[in-house]
């Protein structure tokens, strides 16, 4: 390998490693892990616990205004409630104008969205616990900023 081309790659390497968007996507996913590691017992993956959250703090609610909450895309959201639909833990109906679609959680869906809370919070406790108070409370923050680029 010439020293042109290992120049290169560690310049790439050096771009890589110090990247916003590569690093945040590493530590979603690492988070996320933690997270359905902890929620497994449930049933629940904390994608599905995030959608069943925001139903349950909106109350029915419109597809778009949902993907808008959550920062989804709708093709996403759409699978992702398909999923919980046929789970039986949300309902789907039309709205006022047939292109609506109104999602509502489902009594099961309450039940096993209380059931999962518990695990979540010994999530959210352990996650603290290993940053600190101060540097949670910085990151969350930190994280709200960074979704703020996008408005």
């Amino acid at each position: 390998m010439n020293s042109a081309s290992t120049s290169a790659q560690t310049g790439a390497g050096r771009v890589t490693w110090q990247c916003a968007c590569f690093n945040t996507r590493k530590a979603a996913r690492a988070v996320t892990k933690f997270y359905d590691d902890i929620l497994a017992s449930s049933g629940l993956k904390s994608t599905q616990l995030t959608l069943l959250g925001a139903i349950s703090i909106s109350g029915p609610t419109r597809m778009s205004e949902l993907a808008d909450m959550l920062a989804l895309d709708k093709t996403t959201l759409t699978r992702n409630v398909k999923l919980l639909q046929a789970d039986g833990l949300i309902e789907v109906a039309a709205g006022a104008d047939r292109r609506v679609r109104i999602v509502a959680l489902t009594r099961t869906g309450t039940d096993v969205l209380e059931l999962a809370l518990p695990r979540w919070r010994e999530a959210q406790r352990r996650l603290v616990e290993h940053l600190g108070e101060a540097r949670w409370r910085r990151l969350i923050a930190d994280l709200a900023e960074i979704d703020a680029l996008e408005s």
